[in-house]
C-alpha cells in the first residue's frame, strides 16, 4: 500500500501529491465549486504579521497593526497562546497560508480545511456574492497601500493617521446592510434632463399669452429641489455613517474622502464574515472531517496520521459546559460542525421527530445537495432558525435562561420541550442577528444652511443606551470627520 505521507516532515513535492489527492475527493465525490487555490507556506512571524494587518496578504500601514502585532507575539513567545494553522483570503484565486511548523498530517488538515472547505464557501454563499468582488480585492489592497503611503507622503503621517484613527473607530457603522438601488449612469440623468426639456417645449403655447391675469398655464413635471442642503439622491435616515460623512461632511478634503471610502471598503468586504461565523467555519470543519476520513478509507494516510488529525479535530469542536472555568460561550465551530453533521443524520437515516420538524429534507438521499443549498443560501441567523434540530440541542445540552437586572435569580424559561425547543433556536439564532448585536446608529439629519449640526439617533435594543465612555469617545471621531457639533441620541426602537 502507498500512502501519501509517513512522516511528520513535509516538502513541497508531498504538499503538491496531497493536494491533488484531496482535489481529486473534493470536486470528483462532493462536488465542491472552488475557486482555483494558490498555497504558499509561511513562517510563524508571518503568520503573527497576517494576524495583525486583518489576515490580509497586502494593507496599509497603521500604528494599529504594530500594536495588535507586538501583542501577539509577546503572548505566542511566552506560551499564552498558539497560532492558527492556517489563515485563508476570500479571493480569486483564493490564498490560504500554511504554517510552516506544521506537520504534513497538520498541513493535509488544513489544505482541506481552508483550500477547499473555506473556499466553496467564499465562492458560493449568496453574502460573498453580494458584498464582496474576489476578482479584484488584491488589486484594490495595493491601490489602497500605495494611495495611503503617498498621502502620509505629502500631507503627513501624523495627519493621514488621525483620519484612518477615527475611519477604524467607525468601520462596523461604516457598511450597508441591505442592498441600495444603483445610482443612474450619466446616460441616464442626461436622458431625463432631455426628456424634462422636450416636455417644457411641448407644453409652451403662445395662446397661454392671453388668459386673463392671475391665471397659470399647467406646471411641468416636478423636479426634486433639496432644502436640507443634501444632493437630490441622499437619503436619511443613513444606516452608513462612513458613507455618509465621505458624501457630505463640509470639511474633508478629497484624499482624506478617498481615505474614508477605503475603510468603508474593506469593513463591507469582512461584513459577510461577520454574519457567517458559524456557517462558513462549519463548512470548513465538515468538509475536511470528511475528505481525511475518505483518504483514510482509500488508503491513503496512516492510521497514526487519522488519530493525529482527530486529536487536533476534537480539540477544535470541543465545547465546555456553561459551568466549566473554560466556557466563553458558544464554539462556533463546534456549533457549525453539529448542525451539519445533524443535517446528513436527518437526510440518510431520520427519526419520527425529524420526520415532524423537517419533512422536506427527512429521508431524503442527497445529503450533500442540501448542504450546498444551506452553505449558499443562509446565514448564521437564519441557518439556525432553520436547520437547528431538538436532536442536537439536547446533545450539546442548550437551555435559555430569563435575565433581568432587576431579578434576584435567573429563571430557566425554555428546556427540552416542544415549545423549549422552539424558543432555543429562536433565542440562539437572535444572537448572531448582526443587526441585533450591534448598535444600530444612524444618520437623522443635519443643517448644512445653519450650524452644520449633525444629528444622530441610536435606536435602542431592549431598552438599553450606548454605553456613556464609549459614546463620547466614538462622537469625538465624528466631530473630528464632520467638523462641526454632533447629537447622538438614545431613541425606542420601536419608535
Amino acid at each position: 500500500m502507498t500512502y501519501l505521507f509517513e512522516e511528520a516532515e513535509w516538502d513541497f513535492s508531498t504538499l503538491d501529491r496531497t493536494l491533488q489527492a484531496i482535489q481529486e475527493i473534493a470536486l470528483g465525490e462532493l462536488k465542491l465549486d472552488i475557486y482555483p487555490n494558490q498555497i504558499e507556506v509561511i513562517s510563524s512571524e508571518q503568520m503573527l504579521d497576517a494576524y495583525s494587518s486583518l489576515a490580509m496578504p497586502l494593507l496599509y500601514n497603521h500604528w494599529s497593526f504594530g500594536k495588535l502585532f507586538a501583542r501577539e507575539e509577546t503572548m505566542y513567545r511566552a506560551g499564552y497562546s498558539a497560532l492558527a494553522y492556517e489563515i485563508v483570503i476570500n479571493s480569486n484565486p483564493c490564498i490560504s497560508y500554511l504554517l510552516e511548523e506544521n506537520s504534513m498530517t497538520m498541513q493535509a488538515l488544513v489544505i482541506a480545511h481552508a483550500a477547499f472547505g473555506h473556499n466553496h464557501f467564499f465562492k458560493n454563499n449568496y453574502l460573498f456574492q453580494q458584498w464582496t468582488n474576489a476578482e479584484s480585492i488584491l488589486e484594490y489592497l495595493s491601490f489602497s497601500k500605495r494611495y495611503i503611503a503617498a498621502c502620509e507622503e505629502r500631507y503627513g503621517r501624523d495627519d493621514v493617521e488621525a483620519v484612518l484613527d477615527s475611519a477604524h473607530a467607525l468601520m462596523d457603522q461604516g457598511v450597508f446592510r441591505y442592498r441600495r438601488p444603483p445610482r443612474p449612469s450619466r446616460e441616464r440623468v442626461l436622458a431625463k434632463r432631455q426628456r424634462r426639456m422636450a416636455y417644457e417645449e411641448e407644453a409652451y403655447n403662445e395662446l397661454w399669452r392671453t388668459l386673463p391675469a392671475g391665471v397659470e398655464p399647467p406646471a411641468g413635471p416636478p423636479v426634486s429641489q433639496s432644502d436640507d442642503g443634501f444632493d437630490d439622491d441622499v437619503k436619511l435616515p443613513e444606516e452608513n455613517i462612513l458613507y455618509f460623512l465621505e458624501k457630505n461632511s463640509p470639511e474633508l478634503k478629497a484624499w482624506q474622502r478617498e481615505v474614508l471610502r477605503i475603510v468603508r471598503n474593506l469593513a463591507q468586504y469582512f461584513y459577510p464574515q461577520r454574519q457567517t461565523k458559524v456557517m462558513n467555519e462549519g463548512c470548513a470543519t465538515f468538509v475536511h472531517y470528511t475528505l481525511m476520513n475518505r483518504l483514510h478509507e482509500k488508503g491513503l494516510i496512516t492510521d497514526g496520521s487519522l488519530l493525529e488529525f482527530l486529536h487536533s479535530h476534537t480539540s477544535v469542536v470541543f465545547q465546555p459546559g456553561f459551568d466549566d472555568r473554560r466556557y466563553y460561550g458558544i464554539n462556533p465551530y463546534a456549533l457549525g460542525f453539529g448542525m451539519m453533521c445533524d443535517i446528513k443524520r436527518i437526510v440518510t437515516e431520520p427519526t419520527d421527530e425529524d420526520r415532524d420538524w423537517f419533512p422536506q429534507i427527512a429521508g431524503g438521499n442527497d445529503w450533500m445537495g442540501v448542504l450546498k443549498d444551506a452553505w449558499a443560501n443562509y446565514r448564521d441567523e437564519s441557518f439556525i432558525e432553520q436547520f437547528l434540530s431538538p436532536k442536537l440541542i439536547r446533545d450539546m445540552r442548550l437551555f435559555a435562561l430569563h435575565d433581568k437586572s432587576d431579578d434576584a435569580a435567573y429563571k430557566v424559561e425554555a428546556i427540552h420541550d416542544a415549545a423549549g425547543y422552539r424558543k432555543l433556536r429562536s433565542s440562539l439564532a437572535r444572537q448572531y442577528d448582526v443587526g441585533f448585536a450591534e448598535a444600530n446608529v444612524q444618520v437623522t439629519g443635519a443643517n448644512l444652511k445653519g450650524d452644520r449640526k449633525l444629528f444622530l439617533a441610536h435606536r435602542m435594543h431592549n431598552g438599553v443606551p450606548l454605553h456613556r465612555g464609549t459614546r463620547e469617545l466614538v462622537t469625538a471621531h465624528i466631530e473630528r470627520l464632520w467638523g462641526h457639533e454632533v447629537i447622538l441620541e438614545d431613541v425606542d426602537g420601536e419608535d
